[in-house]
């Protein structure tokens, strides 16, 4: 039989099992970060609530806006981005929403959804080494070393389908207004663009920021971290993935593969 005593030990265990000063919810009381939820809603934007969440502080309204504008920048891109496509053939395929797009986002790794964290964490990198050098140094320094451990292809820069990034050219230019209004530093934009001219000279070429680098640029000013910079990504893309998964559910179709029938595939073997 246990005792008093070992009761409250016990309990005392069990709430400190999981420990979060992000939400407290008690009978009739929900408190984000301290704040009734009831104060919250109609009150804040979906994006000051994703900044609340993640951080220890609260956005001024102007911060509260560029983030949303980098949220609204990535949402979707078509049946031709590999998350796009497999949520519509997970539906065809009899999954239910929620099972699309789990089975979407799961593919948002490295290769296809990790740029954005990549390229953050390169310009933190430059920013770095800049503190004791010019600029332009601390950029190809930081190249150098990407380019050895990693390979050749810089995150953030080029686009196999656009030639200038139009996502990409709005958000630098949303950018650079709020660096005039004193919103942000401005420091990041002018390390994406120093990124921007290091690859030219070295390639030979215009290499232009794409949207994973000017949302890199977003999150870098706004104080998120690179690890964030990806779930933020995530986040936006969902959007488009729930969208695609419920016009494939409305259009209907069983077992559509990412190609049409009739086109086949080359077998390769002997």
């Amino acid at each position: 039989m246990t005792t008093g005593a070992e009761n409250k030990d016990w309990l005392a265990r069990a709430k400190d099992w999981w420990s979060t000063k992000i939400i407290d919810i008690r009978p009739g009381i929900i408190r984000v970060k301290g704040k009734p939820i009831e104060d919250l809603i109609g009150n804040i934007s979906y994006a000051h609530m994703v900044w609340l969440m993640c951080r220890d502080d609260e956005p001024s309204p102007a911060q509260a806006r560029l983030l949303e504008a980098a949220l609204v920048s990535a949402v979707d891109h078509g049946p031709q981005a590999p998350s796009i496509a497999i949520s519509r053939m997970a539906v065809t395929c009899g999954l239910p929403l929620n099972g699309a797009m789990a089975s979407a986002i799961n593919v948002l790794d490295d290769v296809h959804g990790g740029a954005g964290e990549q390229c953050l964490a390169l310009f933190e990198c430059i920013r770095s080494y800049a503190a004791s050098k010019p600029m332009s140094d601390a950029t190809e320094q930081a190249l150098d070393e990407y380019s050895n451990t990693h390979g050749k292809i810089i995150p953030g820069y080029g686009h196999r389908f656009h030639p200038v990034d139009p996502r990409a050219v709005r958000l630098l230019s949303l950018i650079d207004e709020a660096a005039k209004a004193g919103v942000v530093t401005g420091h990041y934009a002018e390390i994406g663009r120093q990124v921007e001219t290091s690859l030219g000279k070295r390639s030979g070429r215009h290499i232009p920021m794409n949207i994973d680098g000017a949302t890199a640029v977003v999150y870098g000013e706004l104080g998120f971290e690179p690890e964030l910079a990806r779930g933020l990504f995530v986040l936006s893309r969902s959007v488009g993935i729930l969208a695609h998964a419920w016009e494939q559910k409305q259009q209907g179709g069983r077992i559509k593969g990412p190609m049409p029938p009739d086109m086949g595939y080359r077998y390769t073997g002997k």
